[in-house]
């Protein structure tokens, strides 16, 4: 499968990666998947960037056949290759609703990366908090603080982004915390955002009456 990669082939666009993503998931290729976790791991810069790709692309696609390798995606949110390290919180986003106990027994490292990654990270970082607080209850009284406070503190231009990633653990008990965060924040963002958020509480005052 490594000879496939974009690099092996001479390519300088994603297309070959994304194809052989396709490729393995058509075929639930385990052993093909596995191979592409070796080169992720492996010494190789360009090779790793690619397998990334692959697997994050995967994960988008059917993310039961890459779950498994939740705890490998958390070791290499600490990478100093930039590129492994946001592909790597990309994954975990694309299977946190499947698999969240590695995630969640790994919290410290998956904070560290949200607190001092790239935008990238940062974003999908949201998500895999939404997934975690939606997989359980205990699991929110941690994690649940960390997204509101976010939304709270982040630039106004990233509210409705991240609410909207969010807004996968919307339910009845949380949905006054977010109310009031969101009613906060909304007079200091744009119009187009005001609408997104909008359209965030009016499914957060439906789930408050229910």
């Amino acid at each position: 499968m490594i000879e496939r990669l974009a690099s092996q082939l001479g390519r300088r666009d994603e297309v070959p990666n994304i194809e052989l993503a396709e490729y393995l998931c058509e075929r639930k290729d385990a052993a093909g998947i596995q191979e592409i976790v070796k080169g992720y791991i492996g010494s190789d810069r360009a090779i790793a960037n690619d397998c990334i790709k692959v697997l994050y692309e995967i994960g988008e696609r059917n993310p039961t056949l890459v779950s498994q390798y939740a705890d490998k995606f958390v070791a290499h949110l600490r990478s100093k290759n930039n590129r492994l390290a946001w592909g790597s919180m990309t994954a975990l986003a694309k299977i946190a609703e499947i698999n969240p106990q590695p995630i969640f027994e790994n919290l410290p490292i998956v904070v560290a990366a949200f607190e001092t990654g790239s935008v990238i990270t940062v974003d999908n970082s949201i998500s895999v908090f939404a997934e975690l607080c939606k997989a359980s209850n205990g699991y929110a009284e941690t994690v649940l603080p960390i997204i509101l406070g976010h939304l709270q503190e982040c630039r106004p231009k990233e509210v409705p982004q991240h609410a909207e990633r969010a807004s996968v653990c919307f339910n009845s008990n949380n949905a006054c915390a977010f109310i009031e965060v969101l009613e906060e924040r909304l007079p200091y963002l744009a119009t187009t955002g005001q609408k997104r958020v909008t359209k965030l509480l009016r499914t957060l005052h439906d789930l408050q009456e229910d």
